[in-house]
């Protein structure tokens, strides 16, 4: 395992608080942090549906894939905040893949928030637009949908799993 080195990602429901905590982790652990809302957005990747954005999502992970894998292994550690993939299994998998085949530690942070409040952060985000929070209009209705596919990690999965509560 290269020393020093780790990768770290967040799973949770929307507005739960991933960027948030990826931010604070970036700045605690001086490591570069890939936000990949903030992502799509300065590539101005038209998102007009879920599905859309699963899109850009997945060919923005192909894209950085092989980078985050440098950084490890030059001993650079990388937050990211990529929701599409850390709320899954399918998406861990890639993950595990890039620490794996930099030889870098790892740690997956779960944030535990209840519906109601997500939904309340959610109505105050598309409200008051925050700087570095907000990167568009996500309207309510697709919180359930969205929620519905994220597939919180088991033992099994063998992540070093560290839970926040919202």
């Amino acid at each position: 395992m290269r020393d020093g080195a780790t990768l770290y990602f967040i799973c949770g429901k929307i507005a739960s608080g991933k960027t948030t905590l990826a931010r604070r982790l970036a700045a605690e652990r001086s490591a570069v942090l890939i936000c990949e809302d903030e992502w799509l957005t300065l590539l101005e990747a038209k998102s007009d549906s879920f599905d859309a954005f699963l899109t850009h999502a997945r060919r923005l992970r192909a894209a950085i894939g092989p980078h985050v894998v440098r950084l490890l292994s030059l001993g650079t550690s990388v937050v990211l905040d990529v929701p599409t993939a850390s709320n899954t299994p399918r998406g861990r998998a890639w993950i595990r893949s890039l620490f794996e085949a930099a030889g870098a530690a790892h740690e997956l942070h779960v944030i535990e928030a209840p519906d109601d409040l997500c939904k309340a952060r959610l109505r105050t985000r598309n409200e008051t637009k925050p700087e570095g929070l907000y990167f568009g209009h996500v309207p309510e209705d697709i919180f359930g949908p969205v929620t519905s596919l994220l597939v919180p990690p088991t033992a099994a999965e063998g992540f070093n799993v560290i839970r926040h509560q919202a």
